[in-house]
Order: structure tokens, then C-alpha cells, then sequence
């Protein structure tokens, strides 16, 4: 790929790593009145079901009209699989885990699944590890280390069981970055979206469904518009962007750059949520930036895509 196709595909994956990390912060405010994750699960998907849908069909009438043919019934499989996978199983551990621990821990400890995709790369899916993304990941999660270290020194048991929330979360969403880049480059971006968001979409309902004994949502007014948000800003347009992004330079370089999401929910749970910025939080932070920063340049300077 030439390197205007690679600074396209880092600005992608940049952006839509930016608007997810504000899904953190809409969850918060929404947990400030009733402290539900399954229900929060279940409407953001209901709000985002009907755009994926839409955009499908859109999509699947430009391929009727292109003359091009409709992709196998196992990559159709293999979408909403991969949905369930790394979109609902993630996002659910994920929200469960902002139950204990504060938006800036939990999006630093959601991102340590770059670790996770290269060694689950390297063990399954016969990638390579690179000494470069060796050395930015160990910077990143010492980062995260700090972090975390300075989070359970203050929260004491419920930081740790958020944190293993998140980090099951983590590695869920590392399983999806690896499936995904061939299911992408079989049936375009916009197809293998709409189809794992609705795989993820029916499973959240679903869940939702079978633990309240029905279809009726018994939050306020509030709680449904903050995760309308979650399910609009916070995944419909990201998912796209980083989708799109990743079909263009890979599972590890989407990975790394993702990572940015970090200083932008510390921005946020900060102004928004009035949470504090302690030493430690800016040291690690300085590491996982350090650790992205490294790897961009050098994937940028030799030309190649992970």
C-alpha cells in the first residue's frame, strides 16, 4: 500500500478511536442514575440496529447494481460471529467493568489488547511479530501498569474487579481486530459492519430480553437519551471509521493507533465528570502515547502495513 493509502487509514482508525472514547463518559452519566449494564447494553444497541440495517441494504443494492455478487453464506456467518465476538461479549464485559472503575482506567486497560493481538496473532493466525511493536506495546503496558497500580492503591478490591472486567473485554475485541481483517478484505467494509453490528445489536437485546422477561425498558428519559448517544456517537459512526480504517493497514498498526483513545477520555471524564489527573495517571499516559507515537512513525518511515 503507498503511503498516502496508510496516513488515510491512520486517520480513520484515529477518528473513530476518538468518538469511541466517548462512550465511557455517556456510560457514566447514564450509571449516575441507575447502575444497569445490561439494560444500558441493550438500548445503545437498539439505537444503533436501525442505522447498521439501513446502511446494509444501501449496500447491498450498490453491489446488485454493480453487478457484483453477494459473498458466501460463511463470510455472512463469519460477520455476525464475529459480531457477537468482538463487539457484544466486549462491550458487555466493558460496560460492566465502568460499574467499579473510573473512565480514564477503564479506556487505559480496554487498550491493552494490542499485547493481546500480536501474541494471539502470532499463536492463531500466523502473524509476525515485529520488534518494533514488541517494544511500543511494552511501553504501552507499562503505562497502563502505572496506571492501574495507582487506581487499586486508591479503589483497593472494586478497581481489580473492574479491571478484569475490562481486560476480558480487552481481549474479546483482540479476537475481533484478527477475524476481521479477512472477513473485510472478502466482502468490503460496509457490509462486514452492518452484519457484525447486527450480530452484536440482537445479541445485546437478547440478553436484555431474556433477564428482564420482556421488551419494555424501565429507565428515565435521561438514561434512554445518554445511551442513544452511546449507540450513535459512540459506535455507529466509529465502528465505520475504524472498520474502514483497519482494511487498510492492518490489525496491529489499528491496534496501536487506537490507543490515542486514552488522552481523549481523560479529557472528557476530567471536564465532564470531574475526575482527577493524578501523577500517575499523566506518567502513564506520557508511556502509552510514547509507545504509539514509536510505532507510527516507524510503520510510516518503512512504508508497511502490520
Amino acid at each position: 500500500m503507498d503511503r498516502q493509502g496508510q496516513i488515510v487509514g491512520y486517520a480513520l482508525v484515529l477518528a473513530g478511536a476518538v468518538l469511541f472514547s466517548s462512550k465511557a463518559i455517556f456510560a457514566k452519566l447514564a450509571y449516575a442514575e441507575m447502575p444497569d449494564a445490561v439494560q444500558l447494553v441493550a438500548l445503545r444497541m437498539a439505537f444503533s440496529l436501525p442505522v447498521f440495517v439501513a446502511v446494509g441494504l444501501l449496500s447491498l443494492g450498490a453491489r446488485h447494481r454493480q453487478g457484483k455478487a453477494l459473498p458466501p453464506l460463511r463470510d455472512w456467518s463469519g460477520a455476525l460471529l464475529s459480531g457477537l465476538l468482538g463487539y457484544y461479549l466486549a462491550m458487555y464485559f466493558d460496560f460492566a467493568g465502568l460499574l467499579y472503575i473510573s473512565a480514564q482506567l477503564e479506556r487505559l486497560v480496554l487498550f491493552i489488547y494490542p499485547v493481546y493481538v500480536m501474541v494471539l496473532g502470532t499463536m492463531f493466525f500466523g502473524a509476525r511479530l515485529s520488534r518494533t511493536g514488541i517494544a511500543a506495546a511494552g511501553v504501552t503496558f507499562a503505562g497502563l501498569a502505572v496506571v492501574f497500580g495507582s487506581g487499586v492503591t486508591v479503589g483497593g478490591s472494586a478497581v481489580a474487579i473492574g479491571t478484569g472486567l475490562v481486560t476480558i473485554s480487552a481481549i474479546c475485541f483482540a479476537f475481533y481486530q484478527l477475524f476481521a481483517k479477512k472477513l473485510i478484505a472478502a466482502m468490503g467494509s460496509v457490509l462486514f459492519t452492518t452484519l457484525s453490528m447486527t450480530g452484536a445489536s440482537f445479541s445485546g437485546l437478547s440478553h436484555y430480553v431474556i433477564a428482564s422477561g420482556g421488551f419494555a425498558f424501565t429507565a428515565s428519559h435521561h438514561f434512554i437519551v445518554l445511551a442513544a448517544a452511546t449507540g450513535v456517537i459512540a459506535t455507529v459512526v466509529p465502528s465505520f471509521l475504524v472498520n474502514a480504517g483497519l482494511a487498510r493497514v492492518g490489525p496491529q498498526v489499528t491496534a496501536m493507533i487506537s490507543t490515542v483513545s486514552p488522552l481523549a477520555t481523560i479529557y472528557l471524564a476530567i471536564v465532564v465528570l470531574g475526575e482527577k489527573f493524578t501523577l500517575a495517571d499523566a506518567l502513564g499516559t506520557a508511556l502509552v502515547i510514547g509507545g504509539i507515537g514509536y510505532y507510527t512513525w516507524d510503520d510510516l518511515r518503512s512504508g508497511t502495513s502490520s
